[in-house]
């Protein structure tokens, strides 16, 4: 996707020996810097402090990740080594689905390589290859919402707005993105659209990176507060909801950021639809229900304090925001039933958030 006149995915490869490169998205959007991660402990660093974040991108940096740790391991017990860099990857943010799936991809793998040397060129095939999957599935999941953004045009035949939660974009998901790849689409089509942007408290990912995208691709948009969704619902000005998802169970509930359960309830109260994008690397055959799924519970000073550009000082500055004694509880994601979800828009079509609608479309085997 576009940032300037330049074309950018999140994460890519250049150079040789090759370097693996990433946005640092904790300067957003006041500042474009490039990380390169060049061993496993600063691809887990990338994962853990959300230099990287959203559930495809932590997949794909976890990918490379092994990459660095076959690189970097010993010719003694370098499989061991290998082993060992999967639990530390997967030990960075465990809610995310995608994280887990990369690692069990990767390190069953490089069990069937027999040599050092050929593991480190499989892995680095494989990550590629993993990666440019995920950009196809978030383009495929792109060309099947367009047709919902598509519908409500031509019923309303005026401008669509849309209400988006967290970041959902190329940003966390190599490119295209997955809540905001239909809308990328549609704009592109020509659809008159307009996208509230949820702020999305603590680390403000909505304010900070989906405002940043939009803005960099030409889609009209407004950051509005977290609490200001129901309203806007209320006032007949939301004819969707699209958000994200970081694990989606085998009965259709919907992990995602903090807050998108009470954008579902809302959407539910004024029969606001209310859709799901995500790629299969997303859904959780495993995991029956959502509340199965264990939450990250982040730093408490991402509440107490707020991170923003000084314009004078042309720096990052921190506020406080609390009394100094006050705690401060920060889970990083909620579940929303299946029930309050309308549908699902995956890479293979739209099902309901159902076992039956998720294995009508992928079964068992696809996931």
């Amino acid at each position: 996707m576009r940032v300037g006149k330049s074309h950018y995915r999140s994460i890519w490869v250049s150079g040789e020996p090759p370097v693996i490169q990433v946005i640092d998205q904790r300067k957003l959007p006041f500042e474009f810097q490039v990380m390169e991660l060049s061993s496993l402990e600063e691809a887990c660093f990338a994962i853990r402090e959300m230099v990287v974040r959203g559930a495809p991108l932590i997949g794909v940096t976890a990918a490379y990740g092994l990459v660095l740790a076959a690189r970097g391991s010993g010719e003694g017990n370098w499989q061991e080594e290998i082993r060992r860099a999967g639990d530390q990857l997967c030990a960075t943010r465990p809610t995310a689905v995608n994280l887990k799936h990369a690692v069990d991809l990767g390190l069953s793998l490089a069990e069937g390589l027999g040599a050092r040397n050929e593991c480190i060129r499989g892995l680095q095939t494989w990550a590629g290859r993993f990666a440019e999957e995920e950009v196809q599935r978030s383009k495929s999941i792109g060309e099947n919402g367009l047709s919902l953004l598509s519908g409500i045009y031509q019923r309303k035949k005026d401008t669509v707005q849309v209400l988006t939660h967290c970041n959902a974009g190329w940003l966390a998901c190599v490119d295209y993105g997955t809540a905001t790849a239909p809308i990328y689409l549609a704009h592109d089509a020509g659809i008159p659209l307009h996208v509230w942007v949820d702020e999305t408290r603590p680390r403000n990912q909505g304010a900070r990176l989906t405002a940043f995208e939009l803005g960099e691709h030409g889609v009209p948009h407004t950051v509005i507060a977290d609490n200001a969704g129901g309203y806007l619902m209320q006032q007949g000005k939301v004819d969707l909801v699209l958000v994200g998802s970081d694990r989606t169970s085998r009965n259709g509930d919907v992990v995602n950021k903090i807050g998108t359960y009470q954008k579902a309830l809302a959407a539910m109260d004024n029969h606001v639809p209310f859709y799901v994008a995500l790629p299969s690397s997303t859904i959780d055959l495993e995991m029956q229900h959502g509340s199965e799924t264990r939450i990250e519970y982040r730093d408490g000073d991402e509440v107490r304090l707020l991170e923003g550009w000084d314009p004078e000082q042309k720096k990052f500055r921190k506020l406080q925001l609390v009394p100094e004694l006050s705690g401060a509880e920060n889970p990083g994601f909620d579940v929303t039933p299946a029930r309050l979800v309308s549908g699902l828009i995956t890479e293979k079509g739209i099902c309901a958030a159902s076992e039956d609608g998720i294995l009508s479309l992928f079964g068992g085997s696809e996931v």
